[in-house]
C-alpha cells in the first residue's frame, strides 16, 4: 500500500499533532485510510516525517508526527531554470514537471517576444499559484525540499542583476539556442562536474538577437538540444532531463 505524502506549511516536530490541509484530508479519505495508518509529512525544511493518522472527521484528519527521516531526493547539482514564461496552462505544466525533474529554482522571465506579461498584483498571485503546484509535485515525486519560485522579472533586469550578484566562474550558464555554432548540451564542457547550473530558455518565438547577445555577454554559452525546434515549454524540460540523467545511483 502506497503511503500518502503530504506537505505541511509549518515546522514539524516529533510528537506534535497536526490537522491536514483540506485538500490533503480529502485525499486521505478518498484513499479510505483509517486511524493507525501511516502517512509521510514534510515541511520543506529537509527530510520527511513518519506520521500516524489519529482521527478522521467529516472534513478533517488529524495526524501525530512520529519521527524524522533524513531522506533527500535532490539532484546532484543545483539547477536554476530561467525561462520566458509560456502562456496559459503551459507554464503550470512546466512548473510541475520542472519540480519533478529536480529544478532548485524556477525564474519566470518576461522577454521581448513574450505572450504572457504580468503586472505586479497578478504576478504575486501567479507566483503563489505556482508555489502551490510545486507543493503538489513534491508530494508526488518524493522531494522534501520545495524549489524556489522567484518573482517574475524582465529578462534584461534579471541578467544585469544576476551578473552583478553571481561570479561567472561559480556556475555553468547555458543558453538554449538554435544557432548553428551551438554545441550539443551533453557535450558541454564542465557539465558533469559543475555543482551549479543555470539554464536560460526563451519564450514563444525565442529570444531576440540582442537578448541572446546580452546573455552571452554575462557568461551564458549557447547550447543545442538537437535539430528540431522545441516549444517554449518543452525546451527547458528537455535540458533539465538531460542534466537529471547525469545523476549517480540512488
Amino acid at each position: 500500500m502506497n503511503v500518502p505524502r503530504i506537505f505541511i506549511d509549518s515546522a514539524l516536530r516529533s510528537a506534535a499533532e497536526v490537522t491536514l490541509p483540506a485538500q490533503a484530508a480529502r485525499h486521505v479519505q478518498v484513499l479510505r485510510r483509517q486511524p493507525g495508518d501511516a502517512v509521510y509529512l514534510f515541511d520543506g525544511r529537509g527530510g520527511q516525517w513518519q506520521g500516524e493518522i489519529l482521527r478522521i472527521g467529516r472534513g478533517e484528519v488529524w495526524v501525530r508526527v512520529v519521527k524524522h527521516e533524513a531522506v533527500e531526493r535532490e539532484l546532484d547539482r543545483c539547477v536554476t531554470v530561467a525561462l520566458g514564461m509560456p502562456a496559459n496552462e503551459r507554464m503550470d505544466t512546466l512548473v510541475e514537471k520542472a519540480t519533478e525533474l529536480g529544478a532548485g529554482t524556477i525564474q519566470p522571465l518576461t522577454c521581448a517576444r513574450s505572450v504572457m506579461r504580468l503586472a505586479a498584483e497578478r504576478a504575486q498571485r501567479k507566483t503563489a499559484h505556482w508555489r502551490a503546484i510545486t507543493m503538489a509535485a513534491c508530494e508526488q515525486c518524493g522531494r522534501n525540499l520545495l524549489p524556489t519560485i522567484a518573482s517574475p522579472k524582465s529578462l534584461g533586469d534579471w541578467l544585469i542583476a544576476f551578473a552583478e550578484s553571481t561570479p561567472a566562474d561559480s556556475e555553468l550558464r547555458l543558453l538554449l539556442s538554435l544557432q548553428p555554432c551551438s554545441a550539443p548540451l551533453l557535450r558541454c564542457g564542465g557539465l558533469a562536474r559543475s555543482a551549479r547550473v543555470v539554464i536560460l530558455s526563451g519564450p514563444e518565438g525565442g529570444l531576440t538577437a540582442s537578448e541572446q547577445a546580452l546573455a552571452v555577454q554575462v557568461g551564458f554559452q549557447p547550447v543545442s538540444l538537437g535539430r528540431r525546434v522545441l516549444r517554449a515549454d518543452t525546451a527547458p524540460l528537455a535540458a533539465l532531463a538531460c542534466i537529471a540523467a547525469l545523476e549517480g545511483p540512488a
